[in-house]
């Protein structure tokens, strides 16, 4: 082997080692990079609304930056009474009490009212169609178990850093919450989110939660 042969084989063992080291490098730069964003995340919030301060005054319909807004109707079944005459469905002075778009509170017909049994109904919102307008909350909370309220949906939700529906808001309704809790049930009470456990890392976690 003469001297250039050597010379090239000690400079290809240098490279070699060299990208080995800076691959490592990189390895170890992503993996703390990795792990602060993982920190990062478990200390995001995003916005919710607290239905104990909201006055379904509807600026959730007009205020969103998307088309149709991120805020939706929400029925929280635990709390509801399957009423016959649903004024969260029915206009309150309905014609007749059936599915008639002139006899419904939802002037999008987001609300589809289904037969259980006897006297009993179920109201399930449509959320492609629902555009946050809270006139269906109203009536329910005017005249019945107020089970129906606002959300934001965080499956559509862009969580601006400055919200104009928050910042629109008279009554102060929208929050930041976790980003491992972001729904908030009327029926587990006032406040009862703060004192939610995030769900397991493997879990789906939805809004029923």
């Amino acid at each position: 082997m003469n001297e250039n042969q050597e010379d090239q084989g000690a400079r290809s063992r240098r490279e070699f080692f060299g990208s080995m080291g800076r691959g490592a490098a990189l390895l170890a730069i992503g993996g703390v990079g990795g792990a602060l964003a993982t920190r990062a995340r478990g200390h995001e919030m995003v916005w919710q609304i607290d239905p104990f301060k909201c006055t379904e005054c509807g600026r959730c319909a007009t205020h969103c930056v998307l088309d149709l807004s991120a805020v939706k109707c929400y029925h929280d079944f635990p709390m509801c009474g399957y009423c016959k005459l649903c004024f969260g469905f029915f206009q309150t002075k309905p014609n007749a009490l059936n599915e008639g778009a002139e006899n419904q509170m939802c002037p999008l017909g987001a609300i589809t009212r289904t037969h259980v049994e006897d006297v009993y109904y179920q109201y399930t919102i449509d959320e492609d169609l629902c555009n946050g307008c809270g006139k269906c909350v109203a009536g329910c909370k005017g005249y019945g178990n107020a089970s129906l309220h606002l959300q934001v949906r965080h499956d559509r939700c862009l969580n601006c850093n400055e919200c104009t529906i928050a910042t629109a808001c008279p009554a102060a309704a929208f929050i930041r919450v976790p980003a491992d809790r972001p729904y908030i049930v009327k029926h587990d009470g006032p406040n009862a989110w703060l004192n939610r456990e995030p769900p397991p890392a493997d879990s789906t976690h939805g809004q029923d939660e």
